[in-house]
C-alpha cells in the first residue's frame, strides 16, 4: 500500500517547533512533498538558517514519516526563508529583512567583539548578513575584520566591502585612523541615515548594528527611522556593568525596540594548565538582570585570549578558532538570537493579522 501526501502531512503535524509552539505543517514549513513508491522526500523551510533546533526537527520529521506503513525511506531537505518584522509606518532599508541592534549602555564589555562574532557566525550558518558600525566615535570594526580600504561607489550608492562572508560599513573606513570625529547630534544622525540609505546592502537576512556606548543619538536616530527587529544587550557579570546595561534595556523599551535577550561576556576563565574555573568579574550578573527585567538570558561567553588577539589581528575567533569554547558560545548565541527574532516576528505577524 502506497502512502499518500495527506498521510505524510498528518504525520508531520506531530512535529512541533519548540520556539514557535506550533507544528511545522500549521506554520507552513512543509513544502514540496514528493512520493515515489515507498520513498518520500519533502522540504522543511524554517524561518532562519541559524535555527538552533534544525537538526532536531529534521530527525523528528524523518522519523515520523518513516514510521508510516508503506514508507521505505524518508528524507527531509532543510532550507530557510528568513522572516521579517514589517514596516509599521516606517520605511525599512530596501532588501534588509531584519535590523538587529547590539548595545550595552557602556563601553568595555565586549559589545563590538560580540557584534562581529555574531555577524560572522550567522553568515557561517547560511544567512545573508551585513554589519553596520554605529559607533561613529570609536569605529573599531574595520580593524577587527582586517579591513583597511575605503568603500567604493558605483554611481548609485556606497558598495560595502566584504569580509568573512558579511558586508561591512564603518566610519573607520572613511577617515584616517588617527583622526578624531568631533560631531554633534545632527551630524551623527546624518551619518547613520547615510549608512542605512546610501549603502548598497542588497538582500540581507540580518543587518547587525553595533551601537556606541551610552543611550543617546544613534539608537534614537535608528529607532525613529527604520523598523527594528530587536536589540541584544551585552554585559559582564559585575554589578557596575549590569547597572549601566539595565539603562540600555530601559532605553530600548522606551523606543519600542523589542529586547531579544542578554549576553553575558567574560563570564569566567578556565586555566589551560589546571582546568580550574575562575569567575574573574563575579558570577550571575547577566542571568540575574535578565530575570529581574523579564527578558531572555541568551548565554555566556568565557574569557579567551584568542578573542582579544583575533580582534587585534582581524581574525574573529569564530573563524580563526572555531573549536574554542568562546567560538562555540558565539555560534550558539547567534542561533538563539536568530530564534528570538523569528519568535518576535511571528508575534508581530499575529497582531497584524488579527481581525
Amino acid at each position: 500500500m502506497s502512502v499518500t501526501k495527506e498521510q505524510v502531512l498528518s504525520a508531520l503535524r506531530d512535529v512541533q517547533d519548540p520556539d514557535l509552539h506550533k507544528d511545522i505543517v500549521t506554520l507552513g514549513f512543509v513544502k514540496d512533498v514528493r512520493i515515489e513508491g515507498g520513498e518520500v522526500d519533502f522540504t522543511v523551510e524554517l524561518t532562519t538558517p541559524a535555527c538552533p533546533v534544525k537538526d532536531q526537527l529534521k530527525t523528528e520529521a524523518e522519523e515520523k514519516v518513516a514510521a508510516l506503513d508503506g514508507v521505505t525511506a524518508a528524507r527531509a531537505k532543510m532550507t530557510a526563508s528568513v522572516s521579517t518584522r514589517g514596516g509599521f509606518g516606517k520605511q525599512g532599508i530596501p532588501g534588509v529583512r531584519n535590523i538587529v541592534a547590539v548595545g550595552a549602555g557602556k563601553g568595555g564589555v565586549g559589545k563590538t567583539t560580540t557584534s562581529v562574532n555574531l555577524a560572522v557566525a550567522l553568515a557561517q550558518q547560511g544567512a545573508r548578513v551585513g554589519l553596520l558600525d554605529g559607533d561613529v566615535y570609536g569605529p573599531n570594526i574595520p580593524q577587527m575584520l582586517g579591513l583597511s580600504d575605503a568603500p567604493e561607489t558605483d554611481g548609485e550608492g556606497i558598495v560595502p566591502p566584504e569580509a568573512f562572508g558579511i558586508k561591512v560599513i564603518s566610519m573607520g573606513m572613511l577617515v584616517p585612523p588617527d583622526q578624531p570625529i568631533i560631531w554633534r547630534g545632527p551630524m551623527l544622525h546624518g551619518a547613520v541615515q547615510q549608512f542605512m540609505r546610501d549603502v548598497r546592502w542588497g538582500e540581507l537576512d540580518y543587518l547587525v548594528v553595533d551601537l556606541p556606548p551610552g543611550t543617546g543619538d544613534v539608537a534614537l536616530s535608528m529607532a525613529q527611522s527604520v523598523p527594528m527587529a530587536g536589540a541584544v544587550v551585552v554585559t559582564t557579570p559585575q554589578g557596575v556593568a549590569v547597572s549601566d546595561v539595565r539603562k540600555a534595556v530601559g532605553m530600548f523599551r522606551q523606543l519600542n525596540i523589542p529586547v531579544l535577550g542578554v549576553i553575558e561576556n567574560m563570564s569566567y576563565f578556565v586555566c589551560s594548565h589546571c582546568n580550574e574555573r575562575t569567575e574573574i568579574f563575579g558570577t550571575g550578573g547577566g542571568s540575574k538582570m535578565a530575570e529581574d527585567l523579564d527578558i531572555p538570558f541568551l548565554g555566556e561567553v568565557p574569557i579567551d585570549t584568542r578573542v582579544r588577539s583575533g580582534g587585534d589581528e582581524g581574525q574573529p575567533i569564530v573563524d580563526a578558532a572555531p573549536d574554542a569554547p568562546a567560538a562555540q558560545a558565539f555560534v550558539g548565541l547567534s542561533s538563539r538570537v536568530a530564534a528570538r527574532i523569528s519568535i518576535q516576528n511571528t508575534r508581530v505577524l499575529k497582531v497584524v493579522q488579527a481581525p
